[in-house]
């Protein structure tokens, strides 16, 4: 069943004093960063909504980006981004946010030893190290799938790609710098499996991009959006789209959908100043033979494409739901519902859905970019019809954050005692009046 409402849990207590710009949450603890115009990162627990410490001194200017290093065991990694220029690299032993009740803070100065292990390093953040090579502001950063790429970008056009070296000393080498944006690069997103980078900016542009023969290069320049184009977020590798009892049945329609997108991976959602959030999808390679030989079978094709550029179209328009420049999207990797926020003070949540004919039999695309790639001979025509969709806002709540921007929206397991069961989400939204709402996006009769 979709949310029929968004139910305002709780604020992150205490607010930052300032603009608040990103939320991030931890991939395995119950805890969550989020970056201040105080020049400051505070850790907050999702279980009791507290403030749990706050990390200081080691950037100059306004905090505006933050990630957190996937696939790490026995300590967590953060990454933050800041209009100095700079990105700071910061470590802390685990079990933080599940038994901590007592707010800390770290003060520690850019000059700080790549070794701090002091008495206090269970206990406190470690600054590692700091990476300095753009010219203007950072704007967004992310770590790859794996964990040993670092993605970040800034007003200066560029978008650089560091590797973790892993040795025990904090070590970072620069892989590749690109300038190919014609405009202040706005976000950098790594797609869920893949070694493959997004990116969006001032230029109104999408770019992807992917390493060849040990050299990084643009395979896919997107353009559609009218506005400058301000974040993006990937699909996951498991979602799909929702049906209900009167069509054929789910696991089926779940099953003929994922073999039908195998051969073109995840999709991409991003939003801009046009107030407009679309879905695009990449337009597969392989020959029609392996294209159908996977829609038949289920069995994704090892055929890889040849040359290096990629075609990307665009999915679909979400509804039109904001009034103002929209500046953050959040897609969530468990139940497919996209979550927007903007200019206007606004959350919205668009569902996607497949589309029923009179009978209940699922409708099925007539011309699709992926349908031009099949086969058109006798043995084509017994291929499952390509499944059809359509995205529809199922819940909006006006003025979330009082008068203010919305900043940043992200979707968090729900850890509070008042969480309905173990897979339930909450969505996490940041403002410019320096708050963190925890909202609920359950029915609250159903909780």
């Amino acid at each position: 069943m979709a949310p029929s409402k968004l139910t305002h849990i709780s604020d992150l207590t205490p607010p930052s004093l300032e603009r608040t710009w990103l939320t991030t949450p931890h991939p395995t603890l119950p805890i969550v960063a989020t970056c201040s115009s105080d020049k400051t990162v505070r850790i907050y627990s999702l279980t009791n909504f507290t403030l749990l410490s706050t990390i200081t001194g080691g950037h100059k200017r306004s905090v505006r980006t933050a990630a957190w290093k996937p696939h790490i065991t026995g300590e967590s990694v953060l990454a933050t981004g800041s209009f100095d220029a700079t990105v700071g690299i910061w470590r802390r032993w685990d079990s933080y946010g599940t038994t901590d009740t007592t707010p800390t803070t770290t003060n520690t100065t850019t000059d700080a030893s790549e070794d701090d292990h002091g008495d206090d390093s269970d206990e406190e953040w470690r600054f590692a190290v700091l990476l300095d090579g753009h010219d203007s502001e950072v704007k967004s950063i992310s770590w790859s799938p794996s964990g040993l790429l670092l993605a970040t970008c800034a007003r200066d056009k560029s978008i650089w790609i560091w590797e973790d070296l892993d040795d025990g000393d904090n070590n970072f080498e620069t892989v590749a710098v690109m300038q190919e944006h014609g405009g202040d690069v706005k976000c950098v997103s790594w797609h869920p499996v893949e070694e493959c980078l997004a990116s969006a900016g001032y230029d109104d542009t999408i770019r992807v991009w992917k390493e060849d023969l040990d050299d990084w290069g643009q395979v896919a320049c997107i353009k559609g959006h009218s506005g400058t184009v301000w974040f993006l977020d990937w699909e996951g590798v498991d979602t799909c789209p929702t049906t209900s009892s009167s069509t054929a049945a789910p696991q089926e329609l779940s099953s003929q959908w994922r073999s039908q997108r195998s051969l073109s991976g995840p999709r991409l959602v991003s939003c801009s100043d046009d107030r407009t959030a679309r879905i695009w999808r990449r337009v597969p390679k392989e020959s029609a033979n392996s294209a159908l030989s996977s829609a038949q079978t289920g069995i994704p094709s090892i055929i890889r494409p040849s040359g290096t550029d990629e075609e990307w179209v665009e999915d679909s328009c979400l509804p039109h739901a904001h009034e103002l420049a929209i500046y953050a999207v959040a897609w969530s990797r468990r139940t497919g519902i996209v979550a927007s926020v903007g200019a206007d003070g606004r959350i919205v949540l668009y569902e996607e859905r497949f589309i029923a004919q009179e009978g209940g039999t699922v409708n099925s695309a007539d011309a699709d970019a992926d349908a031009e790639a099949m086969d058109t001979s006798d043995d084509a025509a017994s291929a499952p019809a390509l499944l059809r969709t359509e995205w529809s806002i199922v819940a909006v709540v006006d003025g979330a954050h009082g008068i203010y921007e919305i900043n940043h929206a992200a979707w968090a397991k729900r850890a509070d005692r008042g969480s309905g069961g173990e897979e339930e989400e909450v969505l996490v939204t940041t403002a410019d009046d320096g708050s963190v709402k925890y909202i609920s996006c359950h029915d609250p009769d159903l909780i």
